[in-house]
């Protein structure tokens, strides 16, 4: 069935779940968004580790506290720049106890460190803050603070901040090329209410002062922007999945739909952990989280708003009926813990490494459960809403995020090149052995390029060119001249060569094109000639 147009749009918010891309309308970046993207001598250092302490006041919308920031420096520092958006307050930040001074430039705080941390030695900052950090108009699409109430009244809060920046609500080296090791939260709200956040729970402590401090420790490496805090009366149940704790926080009202829908995790877990290897936070744990926004991927903290219902919030975004099988919401953010979590860009222009196969994820999900052909259709179905209009790799350097088409369009590219290998048990050995062997590391395009090209005799190298360095998708073009049928390609990338199958009389063969005319062995009728547009995410035309 076609989609309809309520799931066109459902369509195109989703393949925003990045959250905002940068307005660039005429090409230029602001200084602002050179300070944010690019690795300037101030942020030669390696972060270690972040210990988050903080207050939360709801009903001011305003948090309170600090961030202890301890790093490696990578070259002799006399300054740094660590981020914190403009329009919240610092209060000191101090080196050894003593002030440091420090100037403001956009987001940007350049800080001039009272001792000299030399290259290879660890220096430590204690940087104190408040403020009313933005609140979000759109969660997950517009980042900020989340301020709601549950059906009870009670305060609801949640933060989701990819794309806009973690530094929207606390200090940090804001730029994906860096992870802290490590990050402890210890959160204090108000008594009544229970903040979940990443990692193992440590323990409660109550303030005596009408708050109760809730601590967290995550083990593993950790982008800044699935650092999280989630608040409210939350009820608590929990699983196993072998040594992986599964926990799950929701709504009192809800706790029987979620131990419902939430069964859906562990045939997730059997699926992932055969194709892509083990869950890459077992340390961590998993958890799912009920926020009052559609959902993120935050990193054993898993954001779930989809309100118990199948598909995206009831609806399939491939307009085929096979997205209403599963819940899209666990099965796309959880596919995040391998991509893009444990896999990360090192710089945002390269997010297709983290939405194209997470989208691809889903797809594996469905051949794991219901087999090979509803994947490919799933797969076909989403083609709908993409645009190719304009290349899904953004611009380095300055926090620029590529097309929103890197999420299907990604996801088809990888079943693209599946086909392309013809071989099943290479595609999946491949996939696992590249998601296992970049686990836990900050990589490039280049990278993951290489990777799936070494696999296979065929130069992936153009096809890569085309699908994501350009916007439109290679054409197969095929005609009749002097009696015989040809085919080429047209592409923006010269030299251009890949195999695709097409269908003769209902026989499937498999064609070479080149960006020149060739005939095709079997001299037939241009209508008879059928593509295999299943398995190939390709345009075609025909001139009789």
């Amino acid at each position: 069935m076609k989609p309809s147009l309520l799931t066109f749009i459902l369509l195109i918010l989703t393949l925003n779940l990045s959250a905002q891309v940068l307005s660039n309308k005429d090409g230029k970046y602001t200084e602002a968004d050179s300070l944010r993207g690019s690795l300037r001598p101030e942020r030669a250092f390696d972060v270690q580790k972040y210990h988050l302490k903080l207050k939360v006041e709801p009903e001011k919308q305003f948090i309170s506290g600090s961030n202890t920031i301890s790093f490696i420096a990578e070259e002799n520092l006399s300054s740094i720049q660590i981020d914190l958006f403009e329009n919240m307050d610092v209060d000191s930040i101090l080196q050894n106890n003593k002030a440091l001074d420090f100037k403001r430039k956009h987001n940007a705080v350049f800080i001039e460190l009272d001792e000299l941390v030399e290259a290879d030695e660890q220096g430590e900052i204690q940087f104190y803050y408040s403020g009313k950090p933005i609140v979000a108009k759109n969660a997950p699409w517009d980042g900020g603070f989340v301020w709601d109430k549950d059906k009870n009244g009670n305060p609801w809060i949640g933060v989701a901040v990819q794309g806009t920046g973690a530094s929207l609500w606390y200090p940090n080296k804001d730029h994906q090329s860096d992870e802290p090791e490590e990050v402890q939260l210890d959160i204090a709200v108000p008594n009544g209410l229970m903040n979940v956040s990443n990692g193992q729970f440590l323990g409660e402590k109550d303030l005596d002062n009408g708050f109760t401090e809730w601590s967290w420790k995550t083990v593993n490496p950790i982008n800044n922007y699935n650092v999280m805090i989630n608040i409210a009366n939350y009820e608590h149940f929990s699983d196993s999945y072998g040594d992986l704790d599964l926990d799950y926080y929701v709504l009192p009202y809800n706790l029987e739909k979620a131990k419902k829908q939430f069964k859906e995790v562990k045939p997730m877990m059997d699926c992932f952990y055969e194709k892509f290897g083990e869950y890459p936070f077992v340390e961590d744990g998993f958890k799912l989280i009920e926020t009052p926004y559609l959902g993120m991927e935050h990193q054993s903290a898993v954001a779930y708003g989809n309100e118990y219902k199948m598909g995206y919030k009831g609806n399939d975004l491939s307009g085929t009926g096979i997205g209403l099988k599963w819940d899209f919401i666990i099965i796309h953010e959880s596919g995040h813990e391998w991509y893009g979590n444990s896999i990360t860009a090192r710089d945002i222009a390269d997010m297709w490494i983290h939405e194209g196969f997470t989208s691809y994820s889903e797809a594996v999900y469905i051949e794991c459960r219901w087999g090979k052909k509803e994947a490919q259709e799933y797969l076909k179905g989403t083609r709908s809403g993409l645009g190719n209009t304009s290349k899904i790799i953004g611009d380095y350097g300055v926090n620029s995020e590529g097309s929103g088409d890197m999420y299907f369009k990604g996801a088809n590219l990888l079943n693209t090149i599946r086909s392309i290998y013809d071989n099943d048990e290479l595609w999946w050995k491949t996939l696992k052995d590249y998601t296992e062997t970049y686990k836990h590391q900050i990589i490039d395009t280049r990278t993951t390029e290489n990777f799936f090209n070494e696999a296979t005799e065929v130069d992936l190298q153009p096809i890569f060119d085309q699908y994501l360095r350009h916007a439109a998708l290679p054409n197969l073009q095929f005609r009749k001249k002097d009696g015989k049928t040809q085919v080429k390609w047209v592409t923006d990338v010269e030299g251009f060569k890949m195999p695709v199958d097409i269908f003769i009389d209902g026989k499937e063969i498999r064609i070479n094109p080149t960006n020149q005319w060739q005939n095709i062995k079997q001299n037939v009728a241009i209508d008879k000639i059928k593509v295999n547009e299943l398995e190939f995410y390709i345009q075609t035309s025909f001139k009789k």
